[in-house]
Parts: C-alpha cells; sequence; structure tokens
C-alpha cells in the first residue's frame, strides 16, 4: 500500500464487507443479493489500478461512482420510519 488510492479504495472495500456481513447476519430477509456488491467491488480495483497506473481523473471519477452506486443501490445508512 503505497499510494492515497490504495488507501482509500481498501478503505471502502472494506465498509463494503463491513455492510455485507451485518446485512447477512440480521434479522429478516436481506434486500439486496450478494451480486449486488460486484459492481462496488470491481470498482475499487479498477479505480485504483487506474490510480497508481497515473490516471488520477478516472480513478476519481471511479471512487465517485463506487461511492454513489453504494449510496443509491446498496442505502448503507437506511431511513429509520
Amino acid at each position: 500500500m503505497q499510494t492515497p488510492y490504495d488507501f482509500i479504495t481498501v478503505a471502502i472495500f472494506a465498509g463494503l464487507i463491513v455492510i455485507f456481513l451485518q446485512r447477512s447476519v440480521g434479522e429478516g430477509e436481506s434486500q439486496d443479493s450478494i451480486w449486488s456488491y460486484l459492481p462496488p467491488s470491481v470498482g475499487c480495483a479498477l479505480a485504483n489500478y487506474a490510480g497508481n497506473e497515473g490516471y488520477d481523473l478516472v480513478a476519481i471519477a471511479g471512487i465517485l461512482a463506487v461511492l454513489a452506486y453504494s449510496w443509491f443501490v446498496l442505502k448503507p445508512f437506511p431511513t429509520r420510519s
């Protein structure tokens, strides 16, 4: 782990793991499937690769896309009713 992209993408991926594990052991049926975690996981890997290769704008756009997908599709902070 040498670049900021390494730390940022690993932190995001760790957050995805925590969300997945929390929902897999939670009460009731989970609303999301394991396949919904594939796009942000691959996005983290691609953004990290792009950043390490010097494509900073592509890496930043990839990280933002992963965060947007996670926010709107996975909904890590569900609203309480």
